[in-house]
């Protein structure tokens, strides 16, 4: 009989709300999850296993890994999915070759892998029939792109909920209101092995490690270490936006 991980009422209360208010998964949905093997997409794979038995409509899901090529051991991952009763799948890729040739000395190429990545994901939930594709991020992941693309970038911008890419795939973040202090305390409590970023193959390059996030992290740390509902306001602001106070001409009611 296969294995059940425990899962606070607290966090499924978080992802059963927003899954209902923005339509994430709905019956006859053909589901894709790419599982890296971290804490955000391991607690989604075992959060989409207990909605597909408690849930009053049926969907499909399997979880699939991108290898880079590298000779990645996922015998871990492989073992883990079918003692919980996950179905899960390799889909192989080039990416790291491909990197050899277009990687410069002493640059930043996390975003160039998860580009490749996630092109990946694509291809492999097109081909295989799925209507939509799950992503692990969280309402940290969120505020801190948020911040970043505002200080870095110049833009107002984050990470929606669900999006429809080109050739018609829905791309969906059951996770986007759940704080990944959530997500780590279920790892933790269910002992469950995580992959980090000795996965990533920008470790394998003489490559700038990257700065911008992690000193996001940071500040956002602080701040919250002053105002308790920091995250609170922030998830309430995302919701409530009136882009005609800016400063973009098109936007202003005249």
């Amino acid at each position: 009989m296969a294995k059940k991980a425990s899962i606070s009422k607290k966090l499924l209360r978080v992802v059963g709300r927003t899954n209902a208010h923005y339509g994430l998964i709905k019956e006859g949905d053909r589901v894709l999850l790419g599982l890296s093997g971290g804490k955000d997409s391991l607690t989604l794979a075992h959060i989409l296993k207990h909605m597909q038995r408690s849930a009053p409509f049926d969907f499909e899901f399997k979880a699939v890994t991108v290898t880079y090529g590298m000779g990645e051991n996922l015998e871990y991952l492989r073992r883990h999915c079918m003692e919980y009763d996950i179905p899960f799948d390799v889909y192989s890729t080039e990416i790291f070759d491909i990197a050899k040739e277009k990687i410069r000395k002493n640059s930043s190429f996390c975003s160039f892998f998860s580009r490749m990545r996630r092109g990946a994901l694509y291809t492999a939930a097109l081909e295989g029939g799925f209507n939509k594709l799950a992503l692990g991020h969280h309402l940290d992941d969120a505020v801190e792109s948020f911040f970043m693309n505002m200080f870095y970038n110049g833009t107002l911008r984050s990470m929606p909920p669900i999006y429809k890419t080109s050739k018609g795939l829905y791309v969906i973040r059951p996770l986007i209101e759940a704080r990944e202090r959530q997500l780590e305390a279920f790892v933790k409590s269910n002992r469950f092995e995580v992959i980090g970023d000795e996965a990533c193959p920008s470790m394998r390059f003489d490559i700038k490690m990257p700065y911008a996030r992690e000193e996001m992290k940071t500040l956002l740390a602080e701040l919250e270490s002053k105002y308790d509902d920091l995250f609170k306001y922030i998830k309430s602001s995302f919701k409530h936006i009136h882009d005609d106070t800016f400063l973009d001409k098109e936007r202003l009611r005249l």
